[in-house]
């Protein structure tokens, strides 16, 4: 104990004055027990298999149980030198030498202080889910707190389930400490922290600048990414300078990309980013990289009826029309030659970097039959092929790869009437015809087929003159004659001017019978419009005519003989 010394002799102690028993209460304070529901600090000193020994400023050391302090492992939580928060425990049988602490206690003291605190400071707290109970969740946030399905979201969950055992940050929403009843909201959290961080995303985002963001979703027409919260819109459009269907070909929901703000519309929060325009254009450069009549190399990305589109790179397509596919004109369909995913190699015949076109070929892989084909073929030889196509006025034949001939309706038949060349050919059909002109320049080729035959009429022209005496069948009749069948596909006019008796006919009924066979006159021939004019009249005049010149001989033959027997008997008697 302090004292003071004694004037009068200083090896003495004299009796304390006031500031003396001020200094012994503030010496001895500590050894005061502290009062119960105090919230203390405590340094471990030991651990032991049951007790935790704990300074914690007074006289005695105190005891906290063991088994509060243990993790779900079994193994103590707290070493020699922790600081703890502990509070005296006088429920308890009290230990000999020791005053009993509670860990427990002074952690769930301390959680309703922090809940009190966060909620007139308007605090966000962590919390771990435990389970899932009616109408929301229990959540840990050093007590029991409920919290409802209402507000675990800023939109209504899916899965509740997904968020036990998961730390969270929630704001208190209603307290009562003395009923032990908390209730937290996540949404407020997470509506707090998202317009927190949309307003620093929306102070230095602008147009042109670039950004840094997490893909959050994707959609048939883009990708979502979230900018700290706002989202930018990537469209597939602008993904890449080559073909994209679908976002995800591209990116995939979580991972970082950066990209360039195109367009911002900081009134309705909308922006919309690109990762091409991070890149150069392919097609700045094209001229220098695919020049005209260069073979390159690509692949088979879409088909259409008029033809095959091929990416060269990426962002680069060039189109291979269909008329420059093979040399030949029966190509119906790109399919037919090319699947997609083919790789195929063409020739570069235009580039349009303006259109963002390329125009290429494979025909041109070979050399084009028509270069050589009047070096290969001459007027008036006969070629075989296939009837590829007919038409009204006439039928195409294939001679070989790429060079098709037309046969005119007109050259089918020396003698038939064609209406159409069906009456003729027939489409597939190998057919033999004659080369009537050659006009490799604009890739034409005129065949015929009535060429492979002699002309009729013009073999009758060469054979017959007017006058000649001719045998045909009548074939069919007109109201003005007869038709005659002189020849196969050769028929000539009688007239009935030039049928003996046809006036006795009906004009309806023929003057002849049909089928029947008669010699006939040639009485006219017009070489140029292939006309011939018959008469029956005349070779019965004819024939009358010698009947009458025999007459006329025999009768002069007979008369002779007579005036020769009258001189004869003349001599005879001596006259």
């Amino acid at each position: 104990m302090a004292s003071t010394i004694d004037d009068r002799n200083p090896e003495m102690p004299g009796p304390p004055d006031e500031n003396d028993y001020e200094h012994l209460i503030e010496d001895y304070s500590h050894f005061a027990p502290p009062s119960e529901g105090e919230l203390l600090t405590g340094h471990v000193l030991k651990v032991t298999d049951k007790d935790v020994i704990v300074d914690f400023g007074y006289k005695s050391e105190g005891l906290v149980p063991k088994e509060q302090l243990l993790q779900p492992d079994g193994s103590c939580s707290v070493q020699p030198g922790d600081t703890i928060d502990v509070m005296v425990d006088r429920g308890g049988p009290q230990p000999e030498g020791y005053i009993l602490l509670s860990h427990e206690k002074a952690v769930r003291l301390r959680a309703w202080d922090n809940l009190e605190r966060a909620q007139r400071d308007s605090l966000v707290l962590s919390g771990r889910v435990l389970e899932r109970t009616k109408g929301g969740l229990a959540v840990d946030v050093g007590v029991i707190a409920f919290m409802p399905g209402s507000q675990i979201d800023v939109r209504p969950p899916h899965n509740l389930d997904s968020l036990v055992g998961k730390d969270i940050p929630v704001k208190v929403l209603k307290l009562n400490r003395r009923r032990g009843n908390v209730v937290v909201s996540r949404k407020i959290a997470l509506e707090e922290d998202l317009t927190a961080r949309r307003e620093a995303a929306l102070s230095h985002i602008e147009e042109g600048s670039v950004v840094t963001g997490s893909v959050k979703n994707l959609t048939e027409y883009g990708a979502f990414v979230d900018l700290g919260g706002i989202d930018g819109l990537l469209h597939i459009s602008d993904m890449s300078y080559g073909r994209v269907t679908h976002a995800s070909e591209i990116v995939n929901v979580g991972d970082e990309v950066t990209a360039k703000v195109l367009k911002f519309d900081r009134a309705r929060q909308r922006i919309s980013l690109g990762l091409k325009q991070l890149v150069p254009d392919p097609w700045s450069t094209i001229d220098e990289r695919y020049p005209q009549a260069a073979r390159v190399i690509g692949r088979v990305v879409s088909i259409t009826d008029y033809g095959s589109f091929v990416e060269l790179e990426a962002g680069v397509e060039g189109l291979i029309h269909i008329s420059e596919m093979t040399w030949s004109r029966r190509m119906k369909h790109p399919s037919k030659l090319m699947r997609i995913g083919d790789q195929v190699e063409a020739v570069v015949l235009e580039v349009k970097p303006r259109e963002r076109r390329i125009s290429l070929g494979i025909k041109q892989l070979e050399a084009d039959p028509w270069t050589t084909v009047a070096e290969r073929y001459s007027v008036g030889s006969v070629v075989e092929g296939r009837v590829r196509k007919l038409s009204d006025f006439g039928a195409f034949i294939e001679i070989e790869e790429g060079v098709d001939g037309l046969v005119h309706i007109s050259d089918l038949s020396w003698t038939k009437r064609v209406k159409h060349p069906s009456e003729v050919l027939k489409k597939g059909q190998v057919a033999q015809a004659v080369i009537l002109n050659i006009d490799a320049a604009n890739r034409r080729l005129s065949l015929g087929v009535k060429q492979l035959q002699p002309d009729a009429w013009e073999s009758m022209f060469q054979t017959h003159h007017v006058g000649d005496l001719v045998r045909g069948c009548v074939c069919r009749s007109a109201a003005f004659g007869v038709f005659v069948e002189l020849a196969p596909g050769v028929e000539a006019l009688c007239h009935r001017s030039e049928i003996p008796g046809a006036a006795d006919h009906h004009p309806d009924e023929p003057p002849l019978a049909i089928g029947q066979e008669f010699d006939f006159k040639i009485i006219k021939m017009n070489e140029a419009e292939k006309k011939i004019g018959l008469s029956l009249r005349a070779v019965a005049e004819d024939e009358e005519k010698l009947r009458l010149d025999e007459y006329k001989r025999q009768a002069a033959a007979a008369t002779l003989t007579i005036e020769e027997v009258i001189q004869t008997r003349a001599k005879g008697e001596g006259r």
